[in-house]
């Protein structure tokens, strides 16, 4: 292991990264609150300038893959529609197999210019998170519960004040409301065997209800759906943590333009559809270890690594002149404080990547009494 590869996994450096992002975060997100004074008199001010305050906290995460692990990321797509990415308002459907699926999803927006305006449809606890959960809720992010009795009038609501957002932006959905594993898996198959559904070998079934009213709020507003499928070569298994320990991954996004249906019940039977094409995509992916289209590579810009260095030499100056100043001063005191807090900055730490981690994850879907479909 080189010098480089040594420091990338070591711990302190992980906690300096982690404070960077913690107190960064937490001065954007306290910005943030007075920017809502601007709501009634400008909102369209308001959006835009939440757009580039948001980007100062997620290319943060995007600048872990991008420059600390140096992930390389391949997307499959038709030349054409190319230069249509990043210019047009878009619904980005994603699988939802990966710990870090949403932050690779996160890179491709960052490279086609629709990080900080970026969507999402996220569960209502999310939005109690500092940090990235409150910079969400200043997004105009959609919440919703997972009930869908409850959630449709909320959730129709939001989407329809996304119609005159200023800034061009992705929806990201991930359809299968929850990440894939082998359990969630068994019982999915199990209601679509109920429901008379083709079986899915890679993916969980889609829950349609959800993309149907994203669609119909949005018809006017985006000009199209990307069917995005993110794999990673050689059978690799990412994790944030790994992606900390500067692991380089190598992940590859098939995303074509696709066109849906108007009438509800059409665009639940497409969406069934197209999971049984993503799924013959993925048996292709690995046989081949590739996608059938012409593989480009987006330019990976400065502006993540530029973001993370302003904040890196704004707060590390303080913390190393405080922790010069604590250890002259010899007090035990101070030391046995400063030892409790880089414990519980180490906690803090593993309970972020916990977040990610799949068999922490989500139980949505998981349980017998949850196996109908929305």
């Amino acid at each position: 292991m080189d010098i480089v590869g040594f420091l990338k996994s070591q711990f302190i450096c992980h906690l300096l990264i982690c404070y960077i992002f913690i107190v960064s975060g937490l001065i954007i997100n306290f910005i943030q609150l007075f920017t809502l004074i601007l709501w009634p008199i400008n909102k369209q001010l308001f959006r835009r300038i939440n757009c580039r305050l948001a980007y100062c906290i997620s290319s943060q995460m995007v600048m872990l893959l991008e420059w600390w692990s140096g992930t390389d990321c391949t997307l499959y797509t038709d030349p054409e529609s190319y230069h249509k990415y990043g210019k047009e308002n878009a619904i980005v459907i994603l699988n939802h197999n990966f710990e870090i699926d949403f932050l690779c999803g996160w890179n491709f927006c960052e490279r086609f210019g629709v990080l900080g305006s970026s969507k999402v449809l996220a569960k209502k606890e999310l939005s109690y998170m500092p940090i990235i959960g409150w910079m969400w809720y200043f997004l105009e992010i959609v919440f919703c519960k997972r009930k869908w009795e409850e959630d449709r009038k909320t959730v129709m609501q939001k989407l329809l004040n996304l119609r005159d957002y200023p800034e061009n932006f992705w929806f990201l959905i991930h359809c299968e409301g929850t990440r894939f594993t082998e359990q969630k898996h068994q019982i999915s198959m199990q209601v679509a065997e109920a429901k008379g559904l083709p079986k899915l070998k890679y993916h969980l079934l889609p829950r349609t209800k959800g993309f149907a009213v994203t669609v119909q709020c949005l018809r006017n507003v985006v000009s199209a759906v990307y069917d995005s499928t993110l794999n990673f070569r050689n059978n690799e298994n990412p994790t944030l943590l790994g992606v900390l320990n500067g692991k380089k991954y190598h992940a590859d996004l098939r995303i074509p333009l696709e066109e849906v249906p108007e009438d509800e019940q059409e665009c639940s039977n497409w969406l069934h559809k197209l999971y049984q094409e993503k799924d013959a995509f993925q048996e292709k992916y690995y046989q081949t270890g590739t996608y059938p289209a012409v593989p480009i590579v987006p330019p990976r810009r400065p502006w993540t690594l530029l973001n993370w260095l302003f904040w890196a030499l704004l707060l590390l100056y303080p913390l190393f002149k405080l922790l010069i100043n604590m250890i002259n001063s010899g007090s035990s005191l101070t030391l046995a404080s400063f030892a409790f807090v880089i414990v519980m900055a180490s906690v803090g730490v593993r309970w972020m990547i916990g977040v990610t981690e799949i068999n922490k994850g989500s139980t949505y879907g998981n349980n017998d009494n949850k196996q109908k479909q929305k």
